[in-house]
C-alpha cells in the first residue's frame, strides 16, 4: 500500500556532533519516493509543529544537505518541551491538516514517549499515519539499543579531553577533578578512561551514577592514588548519588537549582566540581587542585566527531525512512551489535522504547565503584571511530649525576 502525503521531520533534546546525519538520511531517502509530495523540516522540535514553523526541505539542494550532515548541533534547533496528552493532540491536529503521513523524530526516550502517543492520535483518529522514532543520544542510555548515535563522537572528545588533562597533571602534578555529563547513565564519563595507556595514566579514579559516591571512600581513593603518583586525576559524572539515590551536588550544596522538568540543574553549573575539589583541598591539604565541568562541550564540538557515528547516525535516518515509507510500519529504530565490529538496524515497538533509561551494566563497572573494565573498554573502543589520537612519551635514558652530594 501506498501511502501518499507530506512528510515531517523534527529534531529535539541535546544537540550532538552527528545528529544532522540522521536529519539528512531521512530527507534524501524520502525524496526518492513518488508518494512523498513534501518534505518538511519542523523549526524547534515538536513547538515548531504546533506553531507551524516548517521549512520545505524538498527544496534544499543536496549539495548543502551533504554540508549540513557534516556539521554538528540540531540544523532544525531543538526543544526541551516534553508533550503530555493534550500537547501530543495539537501535534496530531497541525500534521493532519497539512495532510502528513510520516512523522520523524529524532531524540531520546522522551521524544520516543511523543511519537507513541502522536501515533495513538493518528490510530484513534482512523487517520493513516506513519511515525518512527529515530535514536539519539550522547548519554547512551535508550533500551534495545546497543549505542546511539551522538554517543560515539561525545564519548571521542571525553577520551581525547582526558588524555590532554593526564598529559598536563602529569607535566605539573596536584589532583584533577572532570565533571561529564551523566545523570542516570554513567556510559559518557566511563569512556574518559580511553585516556589510559601508560600504567600510571589518569583518570586515576571514575565514579558513574550507578554506584553510590561515599564521600570518606572517595577521600580515601585520592589519597592512596596521590601517596603513590603524587597526582591524581578523577572523572566523575554529574549524576554521582548517595545511597538513598539523592544527588551528591544537593547535599554539598544549598543552591540548587532546577530545569524546566523540575530535575535538580546538574550541567553547566560548576557546583559538583568545585564541591569536590574543596574537599580535597580541606581534608587532604592538598594544595594544587583544579576542578573542570565539560557541560555542552562535549556534545557538539566540530573538531571532534567519530567516523563510525557520522555513518550509522546517518543509516538509522535512511532505515527510518524505509520502515515507514516503503514498509508502512511505526517504531523505533535500534542499533545491534553483531560482531567486533559491525552493526545491524531493527525496528523496535516505541512502548518498549519510551520513557525508560538503560544504564551501566555491571561488568562495565569494577568492584570498587572508582573505575571500569576491560569489557567496557573493548564496547567503547570502535565508537571512538578511526584516527584516534594517542599521547606517547619520552623514552630516552637519564643521565648520571655528577655532583651528588651538592
Amino acid at each position: 500500500m501506498k501511502l501518499e502525503g507530506k512528510v515531517v521531520i523534527a529534531q529535539g533534546g541535546g544537540p550532538t556532533a552527528v545528529i544532522n546525519q540522521s536529519l539528512v538520511g531521512v530527507t534524501l531517502e524520502a525524496r526518492k519516493f513518488t508518494q512523498v509530495t513534501r518534505v518538511y523540516g519542523a523549526l524547534y522540535g515538536v513547538q515548531g509543529i504546533v506553531n507551524e514553523e516548517f521549512v520545505d526541505l524538498t527544496q534544499e539542494t543536496t549539495h548543502n544537505l551533504e554540508q549540513i550532515a557534516n556539521t554538528p548541533s540540531s540544523a532544525l534547533l531543538s526543544t526541551r518541551d516534553k508533550p503530555d496528552e493534550k500537547y501530543c493532540m495539537e501535534i496530531f491536529k497541525v500534521l493532519k491538516a497539512h495532510d502528513v503521513r510520516y512523522f520523524f523524530y529524532i531524540g531520546g526516550n522522551d521524544s520516543a514517549d511523543t511519537v507513541r502517543i502522536v501515533n495513538e492520535q493518528a490510530t484513534k483518529a482512523d487517520y493513516e499515519f506513519r511515525a518512527i522514532h529515530i535514536p539519539k543520544t550522547i548519554d547512551n542510555d535508550l533500551v534495545m539499543n546497543d549505542h546511539t548515535p551522538g554517543f560515539g563522537s561525545a564519548a571521542r572528545f571525553v577520551a581525547s579531553a582526558f588524555t590532554g588533562a593526564n598529559l598536563d597533571n602529569r607535566a605539573l602534578p596536584g589532583v584533577y577533578i572532570g565533571v561529564v555529563m551523566g545523570r542516570h547513565a554513567g556510559f559518557l564519563t566511563a569512556s574518559s578512561a580511553m585516556a589510559q595507556k601508560y600504567p600510571d595514566d589518569g583518570p586515576h579514579l571514575i565514579y558513574l551514577p550507578e554506584r553510590p559516591f561515599h564521600r570518606d571512600t572517595f577521600l580515601s581513593d585520592v589519597k592512596r592514588v596521590y601517596d603513590l603518583y603524587g597526582r591524581c586525576v578523577i572523572a566523575v559524572s554529574e549524576g554521582i548519588v548517595d545511597d538513598k539515590g539523592i544527588p551528591i551536588v544537593t547535599k554539598l550544596s544549598n543552591n540548587q537549582e532546577k530545569d524546566a522538568h523540575g530535575n535538580i540543574q546538574l550541567s553547566g553549573t560548576g557546583a559538583l566540581g568545585d564541591l569536590l575539589s574543596d574537599l580535597v583541598r580541606t581534608k587532604l591539604k592538598i594544595k594544587r587542585v583544579r576542578s573542570d565541568t565539560f557541560g555542552y562541550l562535549q556534545r557538539s564540538f566540530i573538531g571532534c566527531v567519530s567516523d563510525v557515528d557520522q555513518h550509522e547516525a546517518r543509516e538509522v535516518g535512511e532505515r527510518a525512512a524505509h520502515y515507514a515509507i516503503w514498509y508502512n510500519m511505526d517504531g523505533s529504530i535500534s542499533i545491534q551489535r553483531t560482531g567486533f565490529y559491525s552493526v545491524n538496524y531493527q525496528l523496535e515497538n516505541l512502548s518498549e522504547i519510551a520513557g525508560k533509561t538503560r544504564i551501566m551494566p555491571n561488568n562495565f563497572i569494577n568492584t570498587e565503584g572508582n573505575g571500569i573494565t576491560d569489557d567496557f573498554r573493548y564496547y567503547v573502543r570502535p565508537l571512538l571511530g578511526s584516527g584516534f589520537p594517542v599521547a606517547h612519551r619520552l623514552r630516552a635514558p637519564k643521565v648520571a649525576k655528577l655532583l651528588l652530594e651538592r
